[in-house]
Order: C-alpha cells, then sequence, then structure tokens
C-alpha cells in the first residue's frame, strides 16, 4: 500500500472517518473509560494474583513435599495426580469466569465507548 493512500489530500494524517489522537485520549481521560478499567482490573489482577500462588504452591509442594505428593488416595491416585488435574480445571474455570464477566460488565461498556466514537468521528 502507498503512502498516499494512507493519508487524505492536506497532509494532515487524519483519515475520514477515523477517530483522531485527540479523540481517543479525550476518551482515555474520560470517567466511563476508568470506570471500564476499574471493572477489568478488580477482576483480573486478583485471579491472577490466586492463580500465580495456587501454580507455585503446587510447585512448591511438588519439589519439596514429595512424600505428602506422593500420598495414595485412591488406587493409584494420589495427591500430585489431583492438584495436576485441579490446574487444568483452574484454568478452564478462569477463563470461563472472565468469558462471563466480560460478556456482561465489560464488552458493554467497550461497545457504548465505541459507538460513541464512531459517532464523533
Amino acid at each position: 500500500m502507498a503512502t498516499d493512500e494512507l493519508q487524505p489530500p492536506g497532509g494532515t494524517g487524519a483519515r475520514p472517518g477515523l477517530p483522531t489522537t485527540e479523540l481517543f485520549t479525550e476518551v482515555q481521560q474520560s470517567t466511563e473509560f476508568g470506570e471500564l478499567r476499574r471493572s477489568h482490573r478488580s477482576f483480573a489482577f486478583p485471579l491472577t494474583v490466586g492463580f500465580v500462588a495456587w501454580y507455585l504452591l503446587y510447585v512448591l509442594l511438588s519439589s519439596y513435599a514429595g512424600g505428602f505428593m506422593g500420598t495414595r488416595l485412591f488406587g493409584n491416585i494420589n495427591v500430585a495426580l489431583v492438584l495436576g488435574l485441579g490446574q487444568f480445571l483452574t484454568t478452564f474455570l478462569i477463563a470461563w469466569f472472565y468469558s462471563r464477566h466480560a460478556a456482561t460488565r465489560l464488552d458493554p461498556k467497550g461497545a457504548a465507548i465505541k459507538s460513541r466514537m464512531e459517532e464523533r468521528s
């Protein structure tokens, strides 16, 4: 694509129908965008910290508590296997919780911000 296709005549750098840098800056500083960021952070950060702590606990137990991790629960199933499978289960649960949170709380706010930006550009 040639560079003249990216800029309208006059060389201002803004393309018709697209938000300007000023509009992006204005939206980023708005209360509504701040609420969207807070809603995302208040959900994602605690889950991330919790999951990393849970993962590190598993790694530390595997490294330093071999006797405990080798404890048989039933048949050939031991604590290490159950906790290891729990890691996978936790990953899928977090993804599911996040997708529900995003669909109900983040996406509507993001769509409202986007539509207002498109109206103004």
